[in-house]
């Protein structure tokens, strides 16, 4: 090969490089998806009272639960700090447990359940506690949980634990949406 097919190689091969790494750049653009990183809550709001969650479900200590996990959420990166008393907050998270379901989600022989999942419904509002301007809201936020029926105490163990894994994921969710803005 002599020296000015090897330029032209070596241009051509830039050139597709350069091509394709202005490509990447624009894909995930054109496909929906952005860069995370950015959030949509106004810098100013710095602390945040997590109100008493109601509870309007048969199940004992959910809004405890719920409640729990959303806290733990919140202050989990350090973007919040948590505040003592709801005066003391620039916003206020409320939740209510609006629904709370437990059903079968396979069997074993003898058509027993051998996995039951939970399905909850909560409402969800952030706020900023001055003005009550709604930073956020949901009022059907759903989630799901599954685990294994086994003996009797064992399941009873794995529920409230499917129960709490179940809180985390919603807060983790309701958190994501939360801050993009959605």
């Amino acid at each position: 090969m002599n020296r000015e097919s090897r330029q032209e190689s070596g241009q051509s091969h830039r050139w597709v490089l350069y091509t394709a790494a202005v490509l990447m750049a624009f894909l995930p653009a054109g496909c929906g998806y952005r860069f995370a990183g950015g959030e949509s809550v106004h810098p100013a709001v710095r602390t945040v009272f997590v109100d008493v969650f109601t509870n309007r479900t048969s199940e004992a200590h959910a809004e405890n639960i719920f409640r729990s996990a959303f806290i733990n959420r919140l202050v989990q990166d350090g973007r919040f700090r948590l505040a003592a008393s709801r005066g003391e907050a620039d916003a206020v998270f409320r939740g209510t447990v609006k629904n709370l379901l437990t059903y079968p989600l396979s069997y074993k022989a003898g058509n027993l359940s051998a996995e039951d999942r939970l399905a909850v419904t909560l409402e969800l509002a952030f706020e900023e506690r001055q003005s009550g301007r709604l930073l956020w809201s949901d009022n059907g936020f759903t989630g799901t949980g599954d685990y294994f029926v086994t003996a009797a105490g064992a399941t009873e163990t794995s529920r409230k634990n499917a129960l709490v894994k179940l809180a985390d994921d919603t807060a983790e969710r309701a958190y994501r949406l939360i801050m993009s803005g959605f």
